[in-house]
């Protein structure tokens, strides 16, 4: 193959990159996406104990709304708006499997197989109608919107499944994130060996949510349920610490922008 063809491949590959609505995967990725699960729980269980089921509900729908309309209508990824709407998800997926539970009285284990089987139904819709779940093919708003779609599933998925483990099946919540740490490091060692990519990105996605609910409930429940009773408020603002260092450290240095490194990604940021 030519050089010139090559490049000019990859300068396609990059451009594609470019218009993807959503972050390149580092470390950093990583621990945002964990801080803001826990984070979502935790503000999601204070507002509950503040304002109640409802007016809860209706702050997280609120925040919710204006965090994906901002998201949707920009025209490339821009990080804190990015992160702003995984954060909006994070507390209305909560309280999504919550209120399931609380209000209609459903029990976690069949608040897990729902949520399980409408994750199934987002992917198979998604893939039948796009070809890929790569998220490196965000380029288009109706791909955009099963995304988003898959993000609301897994969260509120990982929070019944982490209620599951940590009560139903009487885990507790610190065991709970112990559990789901070792779950988390099997994508990571499948990839290495040869996962599909794809696969072990929403494998671990998945997890990354009863993790991160499990570490906020240990921190912040009673005592007598096992936790460390530092409030679900103190652990709300104590984890949006790291959110905000890891998604600062993105949007300083670009490395979750496509390109990174590169003259164009390099200009990107800066017009960013």
């Amino acid at each position: 193959m030519a050089t010139g063809e090559v490049q000019g491949r990859l300068g396609a590959q990059t451009a594609r990159l470019a218009l993807t609505k959503v972050p390149q995967i580092t470390l950093w990725f990583w621990i945002a996406k964990i801080a803001s699960t826990g984070m979502g729980e935790a503000t999601s269980d204070f507002l509950y104990q503040q304002y109640g089921t409802f007016r809860a509900g209706a702050i997280g729908a609120v925040l919710l709304i204006g965090a994906l309309i901002w998201q949707f209508s920009v025209k490339r990824y821009m990080t804190w708006v990015y992160w702003l709407a995984v954060v909006a998800v994070s507390v209305t997926g909560t309280q999504a499997a919550d209120g399931l539970h609380v209000v209609v009285g459903m029990p976690y284990w069949q608040t897990t197989l729902l949520y399980a089987a409408c994750l199934a139904v987002i992917f198979v819709a998604w893939y039948l109608t796009e070809g890929t779940l790569s998220i490196h093919s965000i380029t288009s708003w109706r791909r955009e919107a099963f995304y988003w779609a898959t993000v609301m599933a897994t969260f509120a998925l990982g929070t019944a499944l982490g209620d599951l483990v940590a009560t139903p099946l009487k885990q507790g919540y610190f065991r709970s994130a112990v559990i789901f740490f070792v779950v988390i490091l099997i994508p990571l060692v499948a990839w290495r060996l040869g996962m599909n990519p794809v696969l072990a990105f929403w494998f671990a996605y998945t997890i990354t949510r009863p993790l991160g609910a499990s570490i906020a409930d240990w921190l912040g429940v009673p005592r007598y349920l096992g936790g460390l009773d530092w409030g679900r408020g103190h652990v709300a603002l104590i984890l949006t610490i790291p959110i905000l260092i890891a998604v600062g450290y993105m949007a300083i240095t670009g490395v979750d922008m496509a390109g990174h490194g590169t003259a164009s990604g390099r200009a990107r940021h800066r017009a960013a």
